[in-house]
């Protein structure tokens, strides 16, 4: 059978997870959120809504990398996991006010996720995640197979430092940020660093979809740009606000480095197939929307705690 109807979510024990104390240096005012331990380059924003002056941004060390000690690997993490939420033919970024206009979606997180979908209404609704202080949007687009849309299981939010990025220079997203990352009119290949298919929670990624077992189903996974240019929550484009980090870190234009979130969307599919799409057609146009929507302190509390402190803070259950 490759497609297995998705049941119920049963019962399931949440992952043991460590108790983090808080810092208690001194720490200044960052993002709109709360407070960001000091020493790590990162200046407090001097703007409304927690963005940085052309000033603030001149003193940002755009270096912050571990290009001096590359055998240094860091791992610390958190992740948070949203269960499927909706469908609808919306994408308030690309496509703000204009229900019906986009390609089908596949929701998660935030319940209120529509055309029309602000900040505010965001933080005034409910969510999937396990994270209550995450009402932050993730979407991606529908898969079909054999003509049918299958409904996705869960997915998977993992929030880290970059490879290139030491991970006490890592700043929490601003409030408000939205994020694309992935191309929905690909005809080429992506860079599998971007977007790729996989079997459960495998990290290696193909181009095309590969054939999993039942027990390690289909996988979508999208990596999003980890650098932010500190001045703008959007751009018209969707994408030249943010930049990916390279081994040299964040370039001068994007020099606030923030999570490195990679998505990861959980389908009841197994076993080869022979007619599988994304909305926008093919298995080469692997995307996926970021609209954050954290409790005010609750991200920052996150990246202080786990990234940071460059320490796992659980680990995904599962379903």
């Amino acid at each position: 059978m490759a497609v297995a109807i998705a049941a119920s979510l049963s019962a399931c024990e949440k992952a043991d997870r460590p108790t983090l104390a808080q810092p208690s240096v001194a720490s200044a005012t960052i993002g709109g959120v709360g407070e960001l331990t000091p020493g790590s380059g990162l200046p407090g924003p001097d703007l409304p809504g927690g963005l940085w002056s052309d000033e603030a941004l001149d003193a940002i060390d755009t270096e912050a990398t571990l290009a001096d000690d590359p055998n240094y690997k860091h791992h610390g993490w958190f992740v948070v996991e949203c269960v499927y939420s909706h469908t609808a033919p919306d994408d308030p970024i690309v496509h703000y006010g204009k229900p019906g206009l986009s390609h089908s979606h596949d929701f998660f997180g935030n319940e209120s996720t529509d055309a029309f979908s602000t900040e505010d209404t965001l933080l005034d609704a409910t969510t999937t995640c396990r994270k209550h202080q995450d009402l932050a949007s993730y979407w991606a687009p529908s898969l079909f197979v054999d003509g049918e849309r299958v409904e996705p299981k869960s997915s998977d939010a993992y929030y880290r430092a970059s490879p290139n990025i030491a991970p006490d220079a890592v700043a929490p997203f601003p409030d408000g940020l939205k994020i694309v990352a992935g191309s929905a009119h690909a005809t080429e290949p992506q860079s599998l660093e971007v977007v790729g298919w996989a079997c459960g929670r495998n990290p290696h990624r193909s181009i095309e979809p590969p054939s999993c077992a039942e027990s390690t189903e289909l996988t979508l996974r999208v990596s999003f740009p980890d650098c932010w240019n500190g001045n703008d929550l959007d751009s018209d484009d969707h994408a030249s606000h943010m930049a990916y980090s390279t081994i040299a870190g964040c370039p001068a234009e994007h020099p606030v480095p923030v999570p490195q979130l990679e998505f990861v969307v959980q389908y009841p599919v197994w076993g080869p197939q022979s007619d599988i799409e994304l909305a926008p057609g093919g298995v080469l146009t692997g995307h996926a929307d970021f609209f954050n929507a954290w409790v005010p302190g609750s991200l920052q509390r996150e990246v202080l705690g786990c990234i940071h402190r460059d320490v796992v803070c659980g680990v995904p259950a599962i379903f």
